[in-house]
């Protein structure tokens, strides 16, 4: 088993844990993504509504979230590799049982199972991040990290498109299984241990309730987390009503999916890219500020547009690209404030603040995507009122007085 000690820049392991913790974050983007472009085809083999193919995204998202209480709190009792090694093998199997349903409650089951395991990795990819890495360095490790993160919702509507109209809506799960698999045996050879025996916190209940309680009702770690939620709701709501944005207001195929995605990652690996340069050189304040700019003007741009204009390519999708550039360039410094203010439990933050976006991100699927994406222009206020709770809750938080991080 690689050494958690092991992690000079000289390793091998220093120098693929941006690669396996990128890889341990897209199992997110991937299971939501892939199979967006089947929704129709689903619909007609399982003989349901496209509505109630809509829930699977719910089926996923509500247990995703439940499980992100725990995972962290385990990660920091257990240590991060086994349980990561254990919620990928079984991430691998329940996508198995997706490609193999006979009809949507076994769909919706298995969807519920693969939410249940999935956030393993993604949870506890970042707290990864915080325990090998240390200030400026960290600031530019989570943006690398995010480089490569931003490829996965480009290319995984656009590889279940293809899979769509080469096998049908089954290999898209034949494929997260694959995908499963693969990352269950590169962690099991290449992932180190980072979080060492003596670091670790004991996972019994009392201990357990007490740290929740410690992290889960502070208001800076309340209002962070939520800030990040609905800043992410801001960009999501676009990737989950993806299915009536490119075949209803656009009028593209299955093939198309890449203008809304591909765009989104530009930006992204654009954001992500200024956020590492500028480590260091600006406050992460600073830096969230400049993100909460850049965003507001692709959000301003996308309204006026739809509201004077026909959705069209490629202005209905210009304002991803201005919108994730600003959201990847203000979330490795929110990311990293929130990890920072509890040392001592970064995985059951790091739970707890993938839990609060996932049940913002599963109220988006259930209510928000099907509320709003009756047309460009409803589309585009939703998105934009997103980001306006997002920055009313930031400038909560920077009211909030100092306080001294946890030893």
């Amino acid at each position: 088993m690689p050494d958690w000690n092991d992690l000079s820049s000289e390793s091998r392991y220093h120098r693929l844990l941006p690669v396996l913790i990128a890889g341990l974050a897209t199992i997110g983007p991937f299971s939501i993504d892939t199979y967006l472009p089947s929704f129709p085809d689903i619909a007609a083999d399982l003989g349901v509504a496209e509505v109630v193919v809509q829930q699977t995204l719910t089926a996923y998202l509500i247990p995703f979230a439940f499980m992100m209480l725990f995972h962290g709190a385990l990660s920091d009792a257990c240590g991060r590799r086994p349980v990561i090694l254990i919620g990928i093998g079984c991430y691998a199997l329940a996508s198995v049982g997706c490609a193999l349903a006979p009809n949507m409650h076994v769909l919706l089951v298995c969807r519920a199972l693969q939410g249940l395991v999935a956030g393993a990795g993604t949870s506890i990819s970042r707290a990864l991040v915080r325990d090998a890495y240390h200030g400026v360095e960290a600031q530019r490790m989570m943006s690398r990290v995010m480089l490569i993160f931003a490829i996965a919702p480009a290319i995984a509507p656009v590889i279940g498109g293809w899979l769509q109209t080469a096998f049908g809506w089954r290999s898209n799960f034949w494929f997260l299984a694959a995908f499963g698999g693969l990352l269950f045996v590169t962690c099991l050879r290449y992932l180190p241990e980072t979080h060492p025996p003596h670091a670790r916190q004991p996972f019994s209940p009392r201990p357990l309730l007490q740290a929740y309680r410690h992290v889960g009702f502070s208001a800076r770690f309340l209002l962070l987390a939520c800030v990040s939620g609905f800043v992410f709701g801001g960009f999501f709501i676009y990737v989950l009503a993806a299915p009536a944005f490119i075949y209803r207001h656009l009028g593209l195929d299955a093939h198309s999916f890449a203008w809304l995605f591909v765009s989104g990652v530009i930006g992204m690996m654009g954001g992500a890219y200024l956020s590492g340069r500028l480590a260091g050189k600006i406050s992460p304040h600073a830096t969230v500020r400049l993100g909460f700019a850049v965003m507001f003007a692709g959000a301003v741009y996308n309204n006026l547009f739809h509201l004077f204009f026909a959705p069209q390519l490629p202005w209905s999708v210009l304002h991803q690209v201005i919108y994730a550039t600003g959201m990847s360039l203000a979330f490795p410094s929110l990311t990293l404030m929130l990890l920072d203010l509890f040392p001592r439990n970064r995985g059951m933050a790091a739970s707890l603040q993938s839990c609060l976006q996932s049940l913002i991100t599963a109220f988006i699927a259930a209510i928000a995507a099907p509320l709003f994406s009756g047309t460009a222009a409803t589309l585009a206020l939703g998105a934009i009122l997103f980001t306006l709770a997002g920055l009313i809750l930031w400038l909560a938080y920077i009211t909030l007085p100092k306080v001294e991080v946890q030893p």
